[in-house]
C-alpha cells in the first residue's frame, strides 16, 4: 500500500509545528465546538501541552471547523501527500532522522529497534509526552513521527495507484475509512517510517490518535 512510488507537486501549505493539544481542544469544547463539547479521555497522563488523543477523524473535522470560524482562514486536516512532504522535510529515508531512529529522538515503543527488532536496552513510556519534547525536523515539525498517530484528509485506497498528482487529498475510494500517519507511543519503529499508513473507521477513537492541522496559503 505504499506504491507506486510517485512524483507529487504540493502547492503552498501553513502546517501545525505541533500536533493539536488538550488546552486546544479544552478550548474549543468550552466554546461550544468540537464534537458538542466531547471531552477525550487523557488516561489520566495529564492534559495541557499533552497531544490530545482518543479523538476521531470526525472529531478532527469539528475542531478544524471550529479554528476556521475563530481564526478567520480556512483551517483542515493535511493531505497524505503534505503530510509526508512535511514529515520527510526533504529527506529520503525511512525517518527524517535518517536510516534509524532512537527513544532520544521519537517517543514510541523503544523495545524494538529499526531494522534489527527487539531491542531490550530501550526505553518504552507507555503513554505520551508534551508536545515538542524532541528535536524537530529541519522544517521545524515536532512529533512527526511517534508520540500520537495523525489523522490526515484522505479516503483509504489501497495503493497509490490514481493518487491525486497536485498534493490535495484523495476524496474518492473507501471513505468510511481515513488514513493515519505517523505511528504513535505504543508502536514499534517499523509503523513510525515516514511512507507508512494506516486507515480506520472515521469514527474510530483511541489513544494512540491524534492530528495536526494545516492551512492553505494563496499567493
Amino acid at each position: 500500500d505504499e506504491r507506486p512510488v510517485h512524483r507529487v507537486t504540493v502547492q503552498s501549505f501553513a502546517v501545525g509545528v505541533y500536533e493539536v493539544t488538550f488546552a486546544e481542544w479544552d478550548a474549543c469544547s468550552a466554546d461550544g465546538g468540537c464534537n458538542c463539547g466531547y471531552w477525550p479521555d487523557d488516561r489520566g497522563w495529564g492534559r495541557g501541552r499533552r497531544p490530545v488523543i482518543n479523538v476521531s477523524w470526525d472529531d478532527a473535522q469539528s475542531y478544524v471547523h471550529w479554528l476556521s470560524d475563530r481564526a478567520g482562514y480556512r483551517y483542515r486536516l493535511l493531505s497524505e501527500s503534505e503530510w509526508e512532504y512535511a514529515a520527510r522535510a526533504g529527506t529520503t529515508g525511512p525517518f527524517h532522522t535518517g536510516g534509524t531512529i532512537s527513544p532520544e529522538q521519537a517517543n514510541y515503543n523503544g523495545r524494538h529497534s529499526y531494522p534489527s527488532g527487539n531491542d531490550d536496552s530501550g526505553v518504552y513510556r507507555g503513554q505520551t509526552v508534551p508536545v515538542g519534547a524532541f528535536g524537530g525536523n529541519v522544517f521545524g515539525l515536532y512529533d512527526v513521527h511517534g508520540n500520537a498517530g495523525e489523522w490526515v484528509q484522505d479516503c483509504w485506497n489501497g495503493s497509490y495507484q490514481g493518487v491525486p498528482s497536485d498534493g490535495s487529498a484523495w476524496e474518492s475510494g473507501n471513505c468510511s475509512r481515513r488514513v493515519l500517519r505517523g505511528g504513535s507511543w505504543d508502536f514499534v519503529p517499523w509503523v513510525l517510517r515516514s511512507a507508512n499508513r494506516r486507515r480506520n473507521g472515521s469514527g474510530y477513537r483511541s489513544s494512540l490518535v491524534g492530528f495536526r492541522v494545516a492551512r492553505t496559503l494563496t499567493p
